[in-house]
């Protein structure tokens, strides 16, 4: 009888497939925050605002900018024309050495920062700061080192995303879980530290993952998804997965993304 979605049986093939995809994902450089490696793997639909290109003419504008948590320096090597002053800061000891190597030859400094405040900076250094994607915001720490008029630009990860695979190897999660990283707390949070917030945009994005190679990488990189991952630990979901993927088509997914643009007064 031909397989159908409802078959546990694997498909013939399916666990070398499983294997082979397996092992190459996980020894992998996950360094950098370029997921070209996904091609063909993986898509992701992208915000409409067009972060890079948006921030590229800001920082056109800039006399001294710093990029916060810049992992590889991929973006703000994007950049077209860099300000005078360029600082850029990475926590993660393979990016900074990445971010070095691609942002030194373009006249950018890379600053080892530990991502918690305060940051190594005077007061009033930049009039712009950037960053795609931080971790945390540190709105006081951004509000002290942008100059009166000084502008915070960010594209930042929203609520919930991705959560249909999150959810999938760690269950159902807390609706404090779910609603962390709401656009409108950070708007609050940064108004609170003396900003006002001039542009505020929130999409929920289509993802989709066509093997379970693409799976395990995406989760060895973005390392706060599905905390303390490694193939072993989760070799039964990621199987279980894999015969999904393989009987059914894509895993789909939503991502969510907000744009945030925030100025000192001056």
């Amino acid at each position: 009888m031909p397989a159908t979605p409802d078959d546990t049986a694997p498909l013939p093939g399916e666990d070398e497939r499983f294997d082979a995809l397996v092992t190459e994902a996980d020894t992998v450089s996950v360094a950098g925050w370029d997921f070209s490696w996904l091609d063909g793997r993986a898509t992701e639909q992208r915000p409409s605002w067009g972060y890079a290109r948006a921030m590229g003419e800001r920082m056109g504008r800039a006399r001294a900018a710093l990029d916060i948590q810049t992992g590889g320096g991929e973006v703000l090597a994007s950049v077209p024309k860099l300000p005078p002053l360029a600082v850029a800061t990475e926590s993660w000891p393979p990016n900074i050495a990445r971010a070095t190597a691609l942002l030194h030859p373009l006249g950018a400094v890379v600053v080892a920062d530990e991502d918690e405040p305060p940051l190594p900076f005077g007061d009033a250094a930049f009039d712009l700061v950037v960053s795609r994607h931080p971790v945390t915001t540190w709105w006081e720490e951004i509000a002290r080192v942008l100059t009166p008029g000084g502008t915070y630009f960010s594209q930042q990860v929203g609520p919930a995303s991705v959560f249909e695979l999150v959810e999938y190897f760690l269950g159902p999660q807390p609706p404090e879980v779910r609603g962390a990283r709401d656009p409108e707390r950070a708007r609050a949070d940064a108004e609170a530290a003396g900003l006002a917030v001039v542009d505020l945009r929130a999409e929920r994005l289509r993802t989709e993952f066509f093997d379970i190679g693409a799976v395990v990488y995406f989760l060895r990189k973005v390392i706060w998804m599905v905390p303390g991952f490694t193939v072993e630990r989760y070799r039964p979901q990621l199987r279980a997965l894999h015969h999904r993927l393989e009987t059914r088509g894509p895993f789909t997914a939503h991502t969510t993304r907000f744009l945030i643009e925030a100025r000192k007064p001056g």
